[in-house]
């Protein structure tokens, strides 16, 4: 072992054994320290600078909140498994088009979910790199997928909860619809969060009021009852027909080609729209089945203006096409979305499915193979 020495021989810094002391990289690094080119992160970073340089990045709203504050207790050992010594998360809202996000032609909608995705992701690694060359540690999980699927279905798969650390630095409130509702773009926003390793000057301070205006089109929106008028929510009604595409459902639909006897058998089990709607998910960014509770959601004030100008013609121009709409609702069997779907929307072909939560049922042993749905 030997100690690293400065350019003029003098003993700096740690003990380092003699080849690695004497690597050109190594000589090169212990000479800018020495002569002092090498600066120190700041211990706290300025919250104007962080804010300009989140806005800058292409996000339309971002606030800091400290990994200590008490309703982040259940993130912070996820958070620090991702990025250890992380102390502060930043978190930022990217806006979305209104009308895009309310169209009943799916692929609309979806691609204005896709886009601002990608836009709020390249944000978050622009941010990530900028703390990065200012000498902090920073890491910028995913806005939605990749997420950790070595994890599902037993365990959560995403890095951080983007919804609560928002509403925790102040960017919004959780609406009746499980959706951030900003003060001022409403809900029509996606959320990313960057980790960084250090403390800054001024944390963001949560809302004292909420940007809902409790209109219930949520309720009446959803398509198969996940949001009840007294906050209830069924996670797994929604989950079961707006992912359809994803996860579980994916799962769900590769068990229905195992079990297909043939070409034939699967064709009567999955129409040719849904053998193509999958496809086209598998080829492109995946397809959200709804979304309709964001969509008709009229919360926030740069939003909420046309439903307090004629509610009539709101709920005949945004929530009504949505509920005329004519698709397959996927639902599990004997549940209650399943009621509420065929109750609420007899003009819209109710599907049984797994869900993929669970094992498909064993093959009957009856001579007449039972058809199952897909």
């Amino acid at each position: 072992m030997t100690a690293a020495r400065d350019p003029e021989g003098h003993p700096s810094g740690p003990r380092l054994p003699a080849k690695l002391a004497a690597h050109p990289s190594v000589r090169a690094v212990l000479a800018r320290r020495a002569a002092g080119d090498v600066a120190s992160p700041p211990p706290v970073i300025d919250a104007a600078w962080l804010r300009e340089l989140c806005l800058s990045a292409g996000a339309d709203d971002a606030a800091a909140v400290s990994l200590d504050h008490p309703d982040l207790a259940g993130e912070r050992e996820h958070v620090r498994s991702a990025l250890p010594g992380t102390r502060t998360l930043i978190a930022m809202a990217f806006r979305m088009n209104r009308d895009n996000c309310r169209s009943p032609a799916r692929s609309v909608a979806n691609q204005e979910f896709h886009q601002t995705d990608e836009q709020a992701n390249h944000a978050a690694r622009s941010v990530t790199q900028a703390l990065q060359d200012a000498g902090h540690r920073a890491l910028n999980p995913s806005v939605g997928f990749p997420q950790e699927m070595d994890r599902f279905p037993s365990e959560r798969i995403w890095v951080v909860a983007h919804k609560t650390v928002a509403v925790a630095a102040g960017l919004g409130v959780m609406g009746l619809h499980r959706n951030v509702i900003h003060p001022k773009f409403g809900n029509f926003i996606l959320l990313a969060t960057v980790l960084v390793d250090a403390e800054v000057s001024a944390y963001g301070q949560a809302l004292d009021y909420n940007p809902c205006i409790d209109c219930k089109l949520c309720v009446a929106a959803c398509p198969v009852g996940a949001i009840a008028k007294d906050g209830a929510f069924d996670a797994l009604a929604c989950t079961t027909h707006n992912y359809r595409e994803f996860m579980s459902g994916f799962t769900d639909w590769a068990q229905t080609v195992a079990d297909s006897e043939d070409a034939a058998d699967y064709r009567s089990r999955v129409t040719d729209s849904e053998s193509a709607s999958m496809w086209q998910s598998l080829t492109s960014p995946p397809g959200y089945k709804s979304g309709y509770c964001l969509a008709v959601c009229p919360g926030g004030e740069d939003v909420l203006g046309p439903y307090l100008d004629d509610r009539k013609t709101f709920m005949d121009t945004v929530l009504r096409p949505l509920q005329d709409k004519k698709e397959t609702l996927y639902v599990l069997p004997d549940s209650h979305a399943q009621e509420y779907a065929r109750r609420r929307f007899p003009h819209k072909p109710v599907k049984e499915v797994t869900g993929g939560w669970q094992p498909p049922a064993k093959p009957s042993a009856s001579p007449e193979r039972e058809t199952r749905t897909s």
